[in-house]
């Protein structure tokens, strides 16, 4: 059989003529011959399979950058590249219908739109981190600045402490930006993909660690809350302590489907093992909520260096004391210490104030 027309080839392989002339412009599927007097491109037919295979993969809606990858592939190696690139896809796709909802649900609340009503509010925060008793290195990240408060908790070996620390550095370009709280969380879904994608680059052969993380970034009176692991966010209000975050362990999880009760839960040997972590697994999932700060409200952000090991009346008394955040991180991380300090503790602790 000799060469096919680009019309004729373009029917064999299910394209488009004016495909085939972009995937000849940016290299992918390069004719076999152009006639020299009229110019028309000429395909081999034993170029249909690969032609083919580019028509199913813009189908699933691959970028041409990547399937020029996956086309140089052998067989197996394009198999595992579709499948990450759809797990992508479906994490991507789950993001932004959980951001669906959320917004349905602010939205159905009364809200034409997230405004940036009662606007005139600010953050006093503080950070701290310690070794504790037991452990000789830290491998927690806490940050709280101005806009942004985040607390991480590293994994698995000497790469913990890069990994809690790039999964923070990842948000922090936020905190830079004049974010419109409409665009509140799907700017923070994006940038928790940028971190779990920079703690998979800390990947070694004998080595993949992994980190929790815990973040609240503030755009008028509006908290975008991230969440992943068993790092935790606590409200203060009105005397009340309210757990805002839920663990994401293979203990929580038991609980949550009745095979566990708490009590049981709290001592379980496996307690610490979680399902889900940056880094870890498969494509990240976090939990997203939108909330509306108030002067008055205090927040902490912690590690489970702290929240394992402190009783949750102890940790109310502690917020609710008349201190100031830095005075109140210290009184927390001694409050660990004095259980014992087995982990590593960091917390944030954050007072809502009204904006001079």
């Amino acid at each position: 059989m000799g060469l096919m027309t680009i019309g004729a080839f373009a029917r064999a392989a299910r394209l488009t003529p004016k495909a085939l002339r972009l995937y000849d412009q940016v290299g992918l599927l390069v004719p076999a011959a152009v006639d020299p007097e009229s110019g028309y491109r000429l395909y081999d037919p034993d170029q249909l399979p690969v032609a083919r295979l580019v028509a199913q993969l813009r189908r699933l809606g691959m970028p041409l950058a990547t399937i020029r990858v996956v086309c140089d592939l052998d067989p197996a190696a394009a198999a595992e590249a579709i499948t990450a690139y759809w797990r992508q896809v479906s994490a991507d796709t789950a993001a932004r219908a959980r951001l669906a909802t959320l917004l349905v649900d602010h939205l159905s609340e009364g809200g034409a739109t997230m405004s940036e009503t009662n606007s005139a509010v600010a953050v006093r925060c503080a950070a701290g981190c310690d070794t504790g008793l037991v452990r000789d290195s830290n491998e927690d990240t806490a940050y709280a600045g101005g806009r942004l408060l985040a607390v991480a908790d590293g994994m698995r070996g000497s790469g913990g402490a890069a990994a809690s620390a790039a999964a923070v550095d990842a948000l922090k370009p936020l905190a830079l930006t004049d974010v419109p709280a409409a665009d509140l969380l799907t700017m923070v879904a994006g940038a928790v993909s940028d971190a779990d994608r920079a703690v998979r680059g800390l990947a070694s052969d004998a080595d993949q660690p992994v980190t929790t993380l815990t973040a609240l970034l503030l755009s008028g009176a509006q908290l975008a809350l991230v969440h992943v692991g068993d790092t935790r966010a606590y409200l203060l209000r009105d005397g009340e302590l309210s757990l805002l975050t839920q663990d994401h362990t293979w203990v929580q999880a038991q609980v949550d489907q009745g095979r566990l009760d708490r009590d049981q839960a709290a001592t379980h040997p496996q307690r610490a093992v979680l399902v889900r972590a940056l880094g870890g697994g498969r494509q990240v999932e976090a939990d997203l909520a939108l909330r509306t700060a108030q002067p008055g409200d205090r927040y902490l952000l912690c590690s489970d260096g702290l929240s394992a090991v402190v009783d949750r009346a102890d940790l109310r008394s502690a917020l609710a004391a008349p201190a100031d955040p830095e005075d109140t991180v210290r009184e927390l991380i001694e409050l660990a210490r004095g259980e014992g300090a087995p982990d590593n503790i960091a917390c944030v602790v954050a007072d809502v104030v009204a904006a001079a």
